[in-house]
């Protein structure tokens, strides 16, 4: 008898559960691929809009109202320059530029330094502070409407060019603050107490020391408070009148006329308005990815 055919049966005698081993391997990359594939066409269907709004932004009228599915014949890129020149995109892009980014960088820093206070002090009050910012996660931003409307109206600070950044401030707060603080207590407290043996002051150890070592998480909050203030549409319709303070959602919605649409100019404007946010993801892509890895470990 061979000796590999003497050495195989013996291997197969002293480990019975070998058979056993290499089906439970096939049935993991089985299960694998079978997730991989779900979440491939899980990512087709979130995608695919966007790409469909794309190329439709450069059909003419007559091909979208054809078949509304098929790619355009010849590239009409009239769409884009009729758009701009309808919504006057040039002062809703100035509009939403700027309210985006005075109730982004607000938004931050005053996240940030909240935060970094009620991860780091223990103080009578804290638990309570700490609830309420919490709760405003979950208080239907919308239900406070009408309220913010009469309140802004009496103290005249309504349709005004920075009307639109307190509420923005207010609501982003609550889940900025949460994962900065969060964040900010896997960083070990040996690292502020070798600073200030060093003669380092709260505020330069809070922002020379902490800070960069915050950059992941406050990607994160970036472009989530940019997402949510560019968007944002309830507010900015009724708190804003001035056609020259409208902001990007409200002159889209402006752009329909009463009996027509003309899709392929709608979607080129709708192509423009979410450049920005596009631009600002692939910018803090890598930051974002390493703070979620980061908030998966803990120190």
């Amino acid at each position: 008898m061979n000796t590999t055919t003497v050495v195989d049966k013996q291997t197969k005698q002293t480990n019975p559960n070998l058979k056993k081993v290499k089906t439970s391997n096939g049935i993991k990359r089985t299960a694998s691929l079978i997730l991989n594939v779900f979440l491939f066409l899980l990512s087709a269907t979130c995608l695919f809009p966007i790409i469909w709004v794309a190329y439709s932004s450069l059909k003419t009228q007559k091909e979208f109202s054809l078949n509304i599915i098929s790619l355009p014949t010849q590239f009409h890129f009239q769409n884009f320059i009729d758009a701009i020149e309808i919504t006057n995109m040039g002062t809703l892009l100035f509009n939403s530029t700027y309210v985006t980014v005075i109730s982004v960088v607000l938004t931050l820093v005053l996240g940030f330094v909240t935060a970094y206070v009620l991860s780091r002090f223990t103080f009578k009050g804290r638990a309570i502070v700490y609830t309420l910012f919490l709760l405003g996660m979950l208080i239907p931003i919308h239900s406070l409407l009408i309220p913010i409307f009469a309140l802004f109206n009496s103290v005249n600070i309504a349709n005004k060019w920075y009307t639109l950044i307190f509420p923005n401030v207010a609501f982003n707060l609550p889940i900025v603050i949460f994962l900065i603080e969060n964040f900010i207590r896997t960083i070990p407290k040996e690292l502020e107490e070798a600073a200030y043996i060093d003669g380092s002051s709260m505020l330069k150890t809070m922002f020379y020391i902490i800070l960069p070592i915050c950059k992941p998480v406050l990607a994160t909050a970036l472009v989530l408070s940019f997402l949510h203030t560019w968007n944002e549409f309830p507010f900015a319709l009724v708190l804003i009148n001035d056609q020259n303070l409208r902001t990007i959602p409200v002159g889209l919605a402006n752009f329909t006329s009463s009996f027509t649409v003309n899709y392929p100019q709608l979607m080129a404007a709708l192509v423009i308005a979410i450049l920005p946010v596009v631009i600002v993801y692939l910018v803090a892509n890598k930051q974002i990815i390493k703070g979620m890895a980061a908030g998966a470990i803990k120190s």
